[in-house]
């Protein structure tokens, strides 16, 4: 029998105590996660884990894998039907319903990192809802999410923002569909976030992201290592 195995219900198999000593940046699309994490990692020398790229590569097999299990074909749905066809809530209903099973995904991938810090680990599938039964305190996790004038922003300033990196028929009605998606899912964040307690920061492009990077460090101040004042 494996240690996973005799788990207590509701009790998370953690092997190292990598997840009970994480933090977690989770929120909206286009708000800055990632660059505020990779600049506490330069800052503390913590180990960061970017969800959106192993959720986008590492993950691919085992969401073919699962997509087989259920009788469902192999490839990935038609673009068109996904992001042309599908309106914004339904996207966001979709996306919501898949956040658990990608979150147990990250959470093997975070139970093979071992350090001497906390790990930071950021993206918008790191659910409050989710993470809340991992952590031993809310003050473990934070909420970013833009306002509606930063993601415009965004939008017109980031290329992987502006546009799908899909073939589609319709790019323009594609991309009102996944920005309103995006709102949406981000707008729950907010929601499941004031409900268990978690901290949200709402990012306007006031401050650079230095300055939420000071925000986000002090907010995790009881859990970071002095900052490495040469970085």
């Amino acid at each position: 029998m494996t240690g996973h195995d005799s788990l207590a219900d509701g009790e998370v198999w953690d092997p190292f105590g990598t997840l009970r000593r994480a933090l977690w940046i989770g929120g909206g699309q286009w708000a800055g996660k990632s660059t505020v994490a990779r600049t506490l990692a330069v800052r503390y020398g913590v180990t960061v884990y970017h969800y959106d790229y192993h959720d986008a590569r590492g993950h691919n097999d085992r969401r073919i894998a699962r997509r087989v299990a259920l009788g469902e074909p192999a490839t990935e749905p038609d673009p068109d039907t996904v992001w042309v066809h599908t309106g914004p809530e339904e996207m966001a209903a979709e996306t919501l319903a898949g956040f658990p099973v990608r979150f147990d995904w990250a959470l093997d991938d975070l139970r093979a990192l071992v350090s001497g810090h906390s790990v930071i680990a950021e993206g918008w599938g790191l659910r409050p809802e989710l993470v809340a039964p991992v952590v031993d305190s809310p003050r473990r996790m934070v909420v970013m999410v833009p306002t509606p004038e930063f993601r415009d922003h965004q939008v017109r300033e980031l290329p992987r923002a502006a546009s799908l990196s899909h073939h589609v028929s319709d790019p323009a009605r594609a991309q009102a569909n996944r920005l309103a998606r995006d709102q949406l899912v981000a707008e729950d964040a907010v929601r499941q976030a004031h409900r268990l307690g978690i901290r949200v920061i709402e990012v306007d492009g006031s401050r650079d992201a230095g300055a939420m990077a000071e925000i986000v460090a002090d907010h995790f101040g009881p859990y970071l290592p002095e900052p490495d004042r040469t970085s």
